[in-house]
């Protein structure tokens, strides 16, 4: 296990991306937390998110998928 996924950047926040939302490339779309440390990933991609494959608070891996994108 890499991190935990955490759609925001707190519990009463709202979510950095859900579907439908439009992304640049250095949009925030999610937080990994890694032995307490909060790192903001960003889409690195432009376009729109189609699907959010993990669900908040579950673990994810190196290399894991975590949005699909329909570029633009």
């Amino acid at each position: 296990m890499v991190g935990t996924f955490y759609r925001s950047p707190s519990p009463e926040s709202k979510s950095f991306a859900d579907v439908g939302t439009k992304v640049t490339e250095t949009s925030p779309v999610c937080i990994i937390e890694a032995m307490k440390i909060m790192n903001e990933i960003q889409a690195e991609a432009k376009g729109t998110i189609i699907e959010v494959l993990v669900e908040n608070g579950q673990p994810v891996e190196y290399g894991q998928k975590m949005f699909k994108i329909k570029q633009s």
